[in-house]
C-alpha cells in the first residue's frame, strides 16, 4: 500500500499542481492510492481538486468509479460512503454493498450524535493559533454576494434562523501539532458537517489554510497583526503570502494562485478501528520546506 501511495504521489508531483490530470492519469492515481480493502469496503486517498460529483462533462470520482471497479476486479458497483470536498485531499470511503453503505453512514451519524469525532483532518495554516488547542464554535450560513453564494459565519445565530435552518451551528476541535516561522500544522476534528466549514473556521482563528484562495482575504493585517474583516468587502482572491514565506515555499508571486488548499482528510474511525492515509507528496513537501512535523510520512 505504501509503495502504491509513493508511486501515486510521484505521478502527481510529475504532473505538477498547475496541469489537471486526465482520466487515465487520475484513474491510475486512485488505483495506486488504495489504503484499505476489507470485504465490501474500500478506502483510497483522493487527490486535491477531484470532485465526487462534478458538473456536466467534468471529470469526477463518480465518473471514474465504474472503470476503477473493473481495474480492481470488484464484482459489484461502488458507492461513495464518505469523501472529502473537491478542494481537499484524503481518505475516500467506498462500498460495493448497499447495506454496508447504509450501516457505515449510520455509524458516522451516530458517532457525531454521541459526541465522538470519527473524522480527522490535517491542515497547514498561515499563522499560529493563540491557543495550542481548543474549539471553534459558530453558526454558518450561505450568503449571496453578487452572482456568487458564499459561506459566512454567524457568531450568535437566533433561534428563528436556526429553526428555519437558515443557519447551522457548527463545531470544530483543533490542536496545534507543530509551528515554525509563522505557520502551523493543525489537527482538525469537525463535530458537524457544513460546506467549507474547515477553511471558514480557520479564518476565525486568524490562521487561514495555506492555499485558501476563497476565504483567506477575510483575514487582514496591520503592522503584522491579523484581524478579521467582515465577509462583505472581503471578496475571494488569490491568497497573499509575504516574501519570506514565498521564499521558503520556493514560489514566485505568480505561482501562488496554483497553490492547492492544504487540508487533508487523514483518518476515519470505522467500527473495526481507524484507517489512515498520509498526505500527498505536495503537502509533505510543504511541511518539509516550512520545517513542520510529519513530512517523513509515507
Amino acid at each position: 500500500m505504501a509503495a502504491g501511495l509513493a508511486r501515486a504521489g510521484r505521478r502527481a508531483r510529475a504532473a505538477g499542481w498547475r496541469r489537471p490530470l486526465g482520466p487515465e492519469e487520475t484513474l491510475g492515481l486512485l488505483e495506486a492510492s488504495v489504503v484499505h480493502r476489507e470485504g465490501a469496503v474500500l478506502a483510497l486517498s483522493k487527490p486535491h481538486g477531484l470532485p465526487v460529483l462534478g458538473r456536466p462533462g467534468e471529470l469526477s470520482l463518480a465518473v471514474l468509479l465504474p472503470a476503477l471497479r473493473r481495474r480492481l476486479g470488484l464484482p459489484a458497483e461502488l458507492h461513495v460512503v464518505k469523501a472529502p470536498a473537491r478542494e481537499y485531499s484524503g481518505l475516500t470511503l467506498l462500498s460495493s454493498c448497499h447495506r454496508a453503505t447504509e450501516e457505515l453512514q449510520q455509524f458516522f451519524t451516530g458517532a457525531r450524535q454521541r459526541g465522538q469525532y470519527p473524522v480527522t483532518y490535517r491542515a497547514v495554516t498561515v499563522g499560529v493559533p493563540a491557543e495550542p488547542e481548543g474549539e471553534i464554535h459558530t453558526g454558518l450560513r450561505w450568503q449571496q454576494q453578487g452572482d456568487t453564494a458564499v459561506v459566512v459565519p454567524v457568531p450568535a445565530p437566533g433561534r428563528r434562523s436556526l429553526a428555519r435552518k437558515e443557519v447551522k451551528n457548527t463545531l470544530t476541535r483543533y490542536r496545534v501539532l507543530g509551528a515554525a516561522g509563522g505557520c502551523a500544522l493543525l489537527q482538525l476534528q469537525p463535530r458537524t458537517a457544513f460546506p467549507e466549514q474547515l477553511p471558514v473556521h480557520l479564518t476565525l482563528l486568524l490562521c487561514p489554510a495555506l492555499g485558501d484562495h476563497q476565504h483567506s482575504s477575510r483575514v487582514g493585517r496591520v503592522l503584522g497583526v491579523p484581524f478579521l474583516l467582515p465577509p462583505e468587502p472581503a471578496a475571494p482572491r488569490t491568497q497573499v503570502l509575504d516574501e519570506a514565506l514565498l521564499q521558503r515555499l520556493g514560489l514566485s508571486p505568480q505561482q501562488v494562485r496554483h497553490l492547492p488548499l492544504h487540508i487533508h482528510l487523514q483518518e476515519l474511525v470505522l467500527p473495526q478501528g481507524p484507517i489512515r492515509a498520509p498526505p500527498p507528496l505536495p503537502f509533505l513537501r510543504t511541511l518539509q520546506r516550512l520545517g513542520l512535523p510529519g513530512h517523513l510520512e509515507r
